[in-house]
């Protein structure tokens, strides 16, 4: 049995610039007092709790002396049976230290809480359901697209999106007021991951109805059933297929023909791994940005100091303040592991076969590792590492670079074209455990 050493990890994630001074401003909401037997994670009710209580309720799982085991819930309208249930991992060190351990805890039986079938698994979720060698030959194939070389080759692009989408907000509604989400937020990396894949700007609108659902399983808006969420994967797998097929036998200067192109020790993308990969990059690369974005923005306005420390020093604080809008909003809220033999975590023991859940959004909120963890800090320094694109290991988000350049290009473009925006309204946030989604959130720049 393995024991978790701790101390060794915490020297690794721990510099001194980590010791801050709390920043002199009021956080805009506090975790509330709960009690940890008053809620269960599975139910899907706790995830339409307030926001604080919810804060709460992962404050008290940090703070226990062990690990807190939940059974899983009995969904009636799910073709699959109810799994076994799962170890909470909910500090920050625990979620890097399983991360960061693959051979420990493996991803190949699902990257998701339920128990899906194998195939099924890798068809959502492409490599990152996969464990090595699978995943290392997956993975050193599609990464060729995401290269240094290539997110500097679409850098004029971002920006001429940037511009484009705020162009037409501006001219669409004079009156200086609209649904942040649906008019910037959603459309900028939208078309950007179009536009990098070469799909064609007539086909943005079914790209997105798709994601949405892929990823709104469990919200009534976006379908919110197993048969929508089936439908709308199919849909896109088709035609990525289509398209990956169409692109090796005639390719063109865009993603789709690099990745098909692509070659690792003789071998490419088979059309179904590139249809399964398209579903992954697609719906990540969409959602994920799309929700920081929002979230920041929602940031932004409940800081007014940060935004004009941003907006004051744009250049000299992107880095840290991209990466504090990742840490605050989170838009992964969890993946699972396999524990692969016995492993004691906080005291607890963890048996080879069990599952393990990692959930980013707490370990986003460990006040044993960050100063004022509710406090959103755009110059909060960059180490220990925030843990919003993974939390490190082989699965750590390969499209990182892209999505900080993204929300980066976003906000100077919305900084200098709408200096004063804001929210005007209550978000309205995704009905979801697993995307830290906002649907819908109105705001005003005049």
């Amino acid at each position: 049995m393995r024991r978790f050493r701790y101390d060794r990890l915490m020297s690794d994630l721990q510099t001194p610039s980590t010791i801050l001074v709390a920043p002199a401003f009021v956080p805009a909401f506090v975790p509330a007092e709960v009690e940890i037997d008053s809620f269960d994670l599975s139910d899907p009710a706790f995830w339409l709790k307030p926001r604080n209580y919810r804060e709460g309720a992962f404050k008290a799982l940090r703070q226990a002396p062990t690990l807190r085991f939940y059974k899983e819930w009995d969904f009636p309208d799910s073709p699959f049976p109810v799994g076994p249930g799962y170890w909470s991992l909910t500090r920050h060190d625990e979620v890097w230290h399983a991360s960061r351990n693959p051979h420990l805890f493996i991803s190949g039986k699902g990257s998701n809480i339920p128990d899906l079938p194998i195939e099924m698994s890798e068809f959502f979720g492409s490599m990152i359901a996969m464990d090595d060698p699978k995943h290392f030959r997956l993975r050193s194939i599609v990464s060729k697209g995401f290269t240094p070389k290539e997110i500097n080759r679409v850098e004029q692009y971002v920006k001429a999106k940037a511009k484009t989408v705020v162009d037409r907000v501006l001219e669409q509604f004079p009156d200086g007021e609209c649904d942040f989400v649906t008019e910037i937020a959603a459309p900028l990396p939208l078309q950007i991951i179009c536009e990098m894949m070469g799909i064609p700007a007539a086909d943005e609108a079914q790209i997105f109805n798709w994601t949405n659902t892929v990823l709104g399983a469990g919200d009534p808006d976006f379908g919110g059933t197993i048969d929508a969420l089936l439908g709308a994967a199919m849909g896109m797998f088709a035609y990525a297929q289509a398209l990956g097929e169409d692109r090796l036998a005639n390719p063109t200067d865009d993603l789709t023909s690099l990745l098909m192109q692509a070659e690792v020790d003789g071998e490419r993308l088979t059309s179904a791994e590139f249809g399964s990969f398209f579903i992954l990059l697609v719906v990540a690369g969409n959602e994920t940005t799309r929700n920081a974005i929002s979230h920041g923005l929602l940031a932004l306005t409940e800081y007014p100091d940060q935004r004009k420390i941003w907006w004051d020093d744009f250049d000299g604080n992107t880095k840290t303040a991209v990466d504090e809008i990742v840490r605050w909003s989170t838009p992964v809220v969890h993946f699972r592991r396999t524990a692969t033999e016995d492993v004691v975590i906080r005291d607890t023991k963890i048996a080879a076969g069990e599952k393990v859940v990692m959930w980013y959004n707490s370990a986003d909120r460990d006040d044993a590792i960050w100063t004022d963890p509710y406090v959103f800090d755009v110059r909060r320094p960059l180490q220990p590492q925030q843990a919003g694109f993974g939390a490190g290991g082989p699965h750590f988000c390969l499209g990182a670079n892209l999505a900080r350049r993204e929300i980066a290009v976003a906000f100077d473009e919305i900084r200098r074209r709408m200096p004063n925006i804001r929210t005007i309204g209550e978000p309205s946030y995704l009905e979801s455990n697993f995307i830290n989604g906002i649907k819908h959130l109105p705001c005003a720049w005049k």
